[in-house]
Protein backbone atom coordinates (compact mmCIF):
# COMPACT_ATOMS: atom_id res chain seq x y z
CA UNK A 1 0.00 0.00 0.00
CA UNK A 2 1.78 3.43 -0.98
CA UNK A 3 -0.02 5.85 1.74
CA UNK A 4 0.98 8.69 -0.83
CA UNK A 5 -1.73 7.98 -2.62
CA UNK A 6 -4.14 8.08 0.42
CA UNK A 7 -5.39 11.79 0.68
CA UNK A 8 -8.01 12.43 3.87
CA UNK A 9 -10.61 13.43 1.08
CA UNK A 10 -10.73 9.84 -0.16
CA UNK A 11 -10.69 8.33 3.42
CA UNK A 12 -13.70 10.49 4.30
CA UNK A 13 -15.92 9.85 0.95
CA UNK A 14 -14.67 5.81 1.85
CA UNK A 15 -15.89 5.87 5.71
CA UNK A 16 -19.15 7.81 4.70
CA UNK A 17 -19.94 4.90 2.47
CA UNK A 18 -19.57 2.40 4.76
CA UNK A 19 -21.85 4.41 7.56
CA UNK A 20 -24.68 4.81 4.59
CA UNK A 21 -24.08 2.13 2.49
CA UNK A 22 -24.75 4.16 0.00
CA UNK A 23 -23.23 5.47 -3.28
CA UNK A 24 -26.26 7.69 -3.90
CA UNK A 25 -26.35 9.01 -0.26
CA UNK A 26 -22.89 9.55 0.05
CA UNK A 27 -22.59 11.46 -3.09
CA UNK A 28 -25.59 13.76 -1.58
CA UNK A 29 -23.82 14.15 1.82
CA UNK A 30 -20.69 14.90 0.29
CA UNK A 31 -22.10 16.85 -2.40
CA UNK A 32 -20.53 14.68 -5.02
CA UNK A 33 -21.54 12.94 -8.32
CA UNK A 34 -21.96 9.02 -7.74
CA UNK A 35 -19.68 8.59 -10.42
CA UNK A 36 -17.06 10.40 -8.19
CA UNK A 37 -17.98 8.25 -5.33
CA UNK A 38 -17.60 5.02 -7.40
CA UNK A 39 -14.12 6.66 -8.66
CA UNK A 40 -13.05 7.89 -5.23
CA UNK A 41 -13.72 4.21 -3.86
CA UNK A 42 -12.41 2.43 -6.84
CA UNK A 43 -8.96 4.38 -6.20
CA UNK A 44 -8.77 3.67 -2.52
CA UNK A 45 -9.03 -0.40 -3.02
CA UNK A 46 -6.38 0.12 -6.14
CA UNK A 47 -4.16 1.54 -3.72
CA UNK A 48 -4.35 -0.92 -0.77
CA UNK A 49 -5.09 -3.99 -3.34
CA UNK A 50 -7.94 -5.75 -1.70
CA UNK A 51 -11.50 -5.13 -2.02
CA UNK A 52 -13.01 -3.00 0.47
CA UNK A 53 -16.35 -3.19 -0.51
CA UNK A 54 -18.50 -5.36 -2.69
CA UNK A 55 -22.37 -5.10 -3.96
CA UNK A 56 -24.28 -8.12 -3.93
CA UNK A 57 -28.15 -8.21 -4.76
CA UNK A 58 -27.76 -4.29 -5.29
CA UNK A 59 -26.60 -4.16 -1.56
CA UNK A 60 -23.53 -2.53 -0.37
CA UNK A 61 -21.83 -4.61 1.79
CA UNK A 62 -18.24 -4.24 3.71
CA UNK A 63 -15.67 -6.85 3.20
CA UNK A 64 -13.15 -7.77 6.46
CA UNK A 65 -10.44 -5.31 5.01
CA UNK A 66 -12.89 -2.64 4.63
CA UNK A 67 -14.38 -2.74 8.16
CA UNK A 68 -10.36 -2.86 9.62
CA UNK A 69 -9.57 0.34 7.18
CA UNK A 70 -13.23 2.33 8.42
CA UNK A 71 -11.73 1.59 12.62
CA UNK A 72 -8.30 2.72 11.32
CA UNK A 73 -9.94 5.92 10.25
CA UNK A 74 -12.18 5.92 12.90
CA UNK A 75 -9.05 6.22 15.19
CA UNK A 76 -7.35 8.34 12.93
CA UNK A 77 -10.39 11.15 12.58
CA UNK A 78 -10.78 10.82 16.42
CA UNK A 79 -7.36 12.05 17.13
CA UNK A 80 -7.59 14.84 14.69
CA UNK A 81 -11.17 15.83 16.36
CA UNK A 82 -8.95 15.80 19.03
CA UNK A 83 -6.58 18.19 17.77
CA UNK A 84 -8.53 20.09 16.52
CA UNK A 85 -10.77 20.42 20.25
CA UNK A 86 -7.02 21.18 21.37
CA UNK A 87 -6.50 23.93 18.73
CA UNK A 88 -9.64 25.51 19.80
CA UNK A 89 -8.70 25.61 23.69
CA UNK A 90 -4.93 26.85 22.74
CA UNK A 91 -6.29 29.69 20.71
CA UNK A 92 -9.18 30.49 23.28
CA UNK A 93 -6.46 30.75 26.01
CA UNK A 94 -7.20 27.68 27.43
CA UNK A 95 -4.24 25.43 27.10
CA UNK A 96 -0.29 26.33 26.09
CA UNK A 97 2.20 28.35 28.21
CA UNK A 98 2.32 31.75 29.19
CA UNK A 99 6.40 32.18 29.58
CA UNK A 100 6.55 35.19 32.38
CA UNK A 101 10.04 37.05 33.44
CA UNK A 102 9.57 39.68 36.61
CA UNK A 103 11.62 41.66 38.40
CA UNK A 104 12.50 40.38 42.43
CA UNK A 105 9.88 43.32 43.77
CA UNK A 106 7.28 42.37 41.51
CA UNK A 107 7.18 38.67 43.08
CA UNK A 108 5.56 40.25 45.85
CA UNK A 109 2.45 41.26 43.37
CA UNK A 110 2.33 39.03 40.58
CA UNK A 111 0.53 35.85 42.05
CA UNK A 112 -2.10 37.78 43.45
CA UNK A 113 -3.17 37.48 39.48
CA UNK A 114 -1.07 34.71 38.52
CA UNK A 115 -3.45 32.62 41.56
CA UNK A 116 -7.11 33.53 40.34
CA UNK A 117 -5.98 33.23 36.83
CA UNK A 118 -4.57 29.41 37.35
CA UNK A 119 -7.61 28.62 39.02
CA UNK A 120 -9.97 29.71 35.73
CA UNK A 121 -6.89 27.79 33.47
CA UNK A 122 -5.93 25.40 34.90
CA UNK A 123 -4.61 23.89 31.57
CA UNK A 124 -1.95 26.56 30.90
CA UNK A 125 1.41 26.26 32.27
CA UNK A 126 3.00 29.55 34.03
CA UNK A 127 6.62 28.98 34.29
CA UNK A 128 8.01 32.07 36.12
CA UNK A 129 11.63 33.78 36.28
CA UNK A 130 12.52 36.12 38.78
CA UNK A 131 15.56 38.29 38.74
CA UNK A 132 17.31 41.60 39.17
CA UNK A 133 16.70 44.06 36.38
CA UNK A 134 19.47 43.17 34.82
CA UNK A 135 18.68 39.70 34.42
CA UNK A 136 15.41 40.41 33.09
CA UNK A 137 16.39 42.70 30.69
CA UNK A 138 18.91 40.06 29.07
CA UNK A 139 16.21 37.74 28.98
CA UNK A 140 13.61 40.11 27.31
CA UNK A 141 16.72 41.43 25.15
CA UNK A 142 17.22 37.60 24.19
CA UNK A 143 13.13 37.18 24.00
CA UNK A 144 13.03 34.00 26.32
CA UNK A 145 9.69 34.99 27.60
CA UNK A 146 6.08 36.07 26.28
CA UNK A 147 5.72 38.47 28.92
CA UNK A 148 8.05 40.82 31.41
CA UNK A 149 7.43 43.28 34.36
CA UNK A 150 9.26 45.68 34.77
CA UNK A 151 8.95 49.61 37.14
CA UNK A 152 10.93 51.07 34.59
CA UNK A 153 10.09 49.39 31.40
CA UNK A 154 13.00 49.64 28.81
CA UNK A 155 12.76 52.39 25.93
CA UNK A 156 13.15 50.03 22.87
CA UNK A 157 11.27 50.40 19.65
CA UNK A 158 9.66 46.64 20.00
CA UNK A 159 8.89 47.05 22.86
CA UNK A 160 5.25 47.56 23.93
CA UNK A 161 4.22 48.64 27.42
CA UNK A 162 1.00 48.93 29.67
CA UNK A 163 1.03 50.06 32.73
CA UNK A 164 -1.19 48.38 35.51
CA UNK A 165 -0.15 49.42 39.55
CA UNK A 166 1.34 52.41 41.22
CA UNK A 167 4.73 51.64 43.01
CA UNK A 168 5.53 53.88 46.12
CA UNK A 169 8.42 53.81 47.42
CA UNK A 170 8.80 54.43 51.23
CA UNK A 171 11.63 55.20 53.74
CA UNK A 172 12.28 52.09 56.48
CA UNK A 173 14.07 52.63 59.63
CA UNK A 174 14.34 50.35 62.78
CA UNK A 175 11.61 51.03 65.88
CA UNK A 176 13.84 52.56 68.00
CA UNK A 177 15.53 54.80 65.35
CA UNK A 178 15.24 58.95 66.85
CA UNK A 179 14.06 60.03 63.38
CA UNK A 180 11.16 57.43 63.95
CA UNK A 181 9.25 59.71 66.39
CA UNK A 182 9.90 62.76 64.54
CA UNK A 183 7.38 64.26 62.30
CA UNK A 184 9.09 66.28 59.84
CA UNK A 185 11.53 64.42 58.36
CA UNK A 186 13.27 65.88 55.26
CA UNK A 187 15.45 64.30 53.12
CA UNK A 188 18.50 66.28 53.99
CA UNK A 189 17.18 64.69 57.42
CA UNK A 190 18.71 61.25 55.93
CA UNK A 191 21.57 61.69 54.38
CA UNK A 192 23.77 61.40 57.06
CA UNK A 193 22.31 57.89 57.48
CA UNK A 194 23.97 54.71 56.79
CA UNK A 195 21.43 53.33 53.45
CA UNK A 196 20.78 49.94 52.70
CA UNK A 197 20.41 49.45 49.04
CA UNK A 198 20.17 47.05 46.18
CA UNK A 199 22.27 46.51 43.40
CA UNK A 200 23.10 49.35 40.67
CA UNK A 201 20.93 49.34 37.96
CA UNK A 202 18.40 48.69 40.84
CA UNK A 203 14.91 50.62 39.49
CA UNK A 204 13.91 51.37 43.21
CA UNK A 205 17.98 52.45 43.44
CA UNK A 206 18.04 54.61 40.75
CA UNK A 207 14.80 56.46 41.03
CA UNK A 208 16.38 57.26 44.98
CA UNK A 209 19.80 58.31 43.39
CA UNK A 210 18.34 60.34 40.73
CA UNK A 211 15.90 62.23 43.41
CA UNK A 212 19.45 62.70 45.39
CA UNK A 213 21.15 64.28 42.24
CA UNK A 214 19.04 66.63 41.48
CA UNK A 215 18.85 68.21 44.75
CA UNK A 216 22.48 68.18 45.15
CA UNK A 217 22.38 65.55 48.23
CA UNK A 218 25.34 62.65 48.37
CA UNK A 219 24.77 59.52 50.90
CA UNK A 220 27.91 59.70 52.94
CA UNK A 221 27.15 55.47 53.66
CA UNK A 222 25.75 53.40 51.68
CA UNK A 223 25.60 49.01 51.85
CA UNK A 224 24.38 47.53 48.75
CA UNK A 225 21.97 44.36 49.61
CA UNK A 226 21.13 41.38 47.54
CA UNK A 227 17.30 41.65 48.03
CA UNK A 228 14.46 43.44 49.53
CA UNK A 229 14.02 41.14 52.52
CA UNK A 230 17.45 40.94 53.24
CA UNK A 231 16.97 45.08 53.84
CA UNK A 232 14.15 44.45 55.53
CA UNK A 233 15.81 41.97 57.99
CA UNK A 234 19.15 44.61 58.06
CA UNK A 235 16.85 47.42 59.04
CA UNK A 236 15.53 45.66 61.57
CA UNK A 237 18.35 44.37 63.45
CA UNK A 238 19.35 47.93 63.43
CA UNK A 239 22.02 48.17 60.57
CA UNK A 240 20.34 51.13 58.78
CA UNK A 241 17.91 52.91 56.28
CA UNK A 242 16.50 51.79 53.71
CA UNK A 243 14.60 52.96 50.63
CA UNK A 244 11.81 49.91 49.34
CA UNK A 245 8.73 49.12 47.57
CA UNK A 246 5.47 49.56 50.03
CA UNK A 247 4.27 46.39 48.19
CA UNK A 248 7.25 44.14 49.79
CA UNK A 249 6.71 44.98 53.41
CA UNK A 250 4.37 42.70 55.08
CA UNK A 251 1.67 43.96 57.29
CA UNK A 252 2.55 42.49 60.58
CA UNK A 253 6.22 43.11 60.89
CA UNK A 254 6.70 45.15 64.35
CA UNK A 255 10.46 45.16 63.48
CA UNK A 256 10.86 48.45 61.56
CA UNK A 257 8.72 51.81 61.20
CA UNK A 258 8.20 53.78 58.06
CA UNK A 259 9.31 57.00 58.30
CA UNK A 260 7.48 60.23 57.49
CA UNK A 261 9.49 62.32 54.68
CA UNK A 262 7.72 65.18 54.13
CA UNK A 263 9.60 66.84 51.22
CA UNK A 264 9.94 63.65 48.87
CA UNK A 265 7.37 61.48 47.19
CA UNK A 266 9.19 58.70 45.33
CA UNK A 267 6.83 56.12 43.24
CA UNK A 268 7.13 54.69 40.26
CA UNK A 269 4.88 52.25 38.09
CA UNK A 270 4.88 48.44 37.40
CA UNK A 271 3.93 47.38 34.24
CA UNK A 272 3.56 44.29 31.79
CA UNK A 273 6.04 44.53 28.78
CA UNK A 274 5.92 42.12 25.23
CA UNK A 275 8.16 42.30 22.31
CA UNK A 276 6.04 43.11 19.45
CA UNK A 277 8.81 41.64 16.95
CA UNK A 278 8.02 38.14 18.62
CA UNK A 279 5.13 35.80 18.62
CA UNK A 280 2.89 36.03 21.70
CA UNK A 281 1.33 33.09 22.50
CA UNK A 282 -2.80 32.94 23.08
CA UNK A 283 -2.13 31.98 26.62
CA UNK A 284 -0.33 35.13 26.55
CA UNK A 285 -2.81 37.15 25.39
CA UNK A 286 -5.41 36.04 27.39
CA UNK A 287 -3.42 36.65 30.31
CA UNK A 288 -3.15 40.07 29.91
CA UNK A 289 -6.68 40.54 29.09
CA UNK A 290 -7.35 38.65 32.21
CA UNK A 291 -5.37 40.93 34.27
CA UNK A 292 -6.92 44.00 32.32
CA UNK A 293 -10.55 43.05 33.24
CA UNK A 294 -9.66 41.67 36.80
CA UNK A 295 -6.88 44.12 37.99
CA UNK A 296 -9.09 45.89 40.89
CA UNK A 297 -10.57 42.52 42.26
CA UNK A 298 -7.05 41.23 42.94
CA UNK A 299 -4.94 43.79 43.80
CA UNK A 300 -5.30 46.93 46.24
CA UNK A 301 -7.36 49.23 44.37
CA UNK A 302 -6.04 52.01 45.37
CA UNK A 303 -2.55 51.37 44.26
CA UNK A 304 -4.20 50.17 40.50
CA UNK A 305 -3.46 52.01 37.86
CA UNK A 306 -4.93 50.42 34.57
CA UNK A 307 -3.73 51.02 31.50
CA UNK A 308 -3.75 47.17 29.86
CA UNK A 309 -6.54 48.17 27.45
CA UNK A 310 -4.11 50.05 25.29
CA UNK A 311 -1.23 47.36 25.76
CA UNK A 312 -3.92 44.59 24.29
CA UNK A 313 -5.55 46.75 21.71
CA UNK A 314 -1.78 47.58 20.12
CA UNK A 315 -0.77 43.32 20.19
CA UNK A 316 -4.14 43.56 18.31
CA UNK A 317 -3.13 45.63 15.94
CA UNK A 318 0.20 43.80 15.19
CA UNK A 319 -1.21 40.41 15.00
CA UNK A 320 -3.93 41.87 11.91
CA UNK A 321 -0.70 43.29 10.31
CA UNK A 322 1.13 39.81 10.63
CA UNK A 323 -2.32 38.14 9.28
CA UNK A 324 -2.14 40.31 6.35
Amino acid sequence: MDLRHISFRLLEVFMCVVKTRSISETARQLHLTQPTVSQQIKRLQETVNEPLVMVNQQRLHVTEAGFALFQTCQQVFGHFDDYQDYLAELRGGERGRCKIAIVNTAQYILPKLLGPYSNLHPHVELPLEIGNRAEVLARFERGEDDIYVFSHPPSLEHAKAGRFLQNPLVFIAPTNHPLVSKNNVTLHDLISERFLLREQGSATRMLFESELQSRGLVLSNTVQMASNEAIRVAVGSGMGLGVVSRHVLPPHDSSFCMLNVQDVNLASHWYFVVRTDRHLSHAARNFLKFAELNLEQCLDKVWVNNELSQLNASINVQLEKRHH
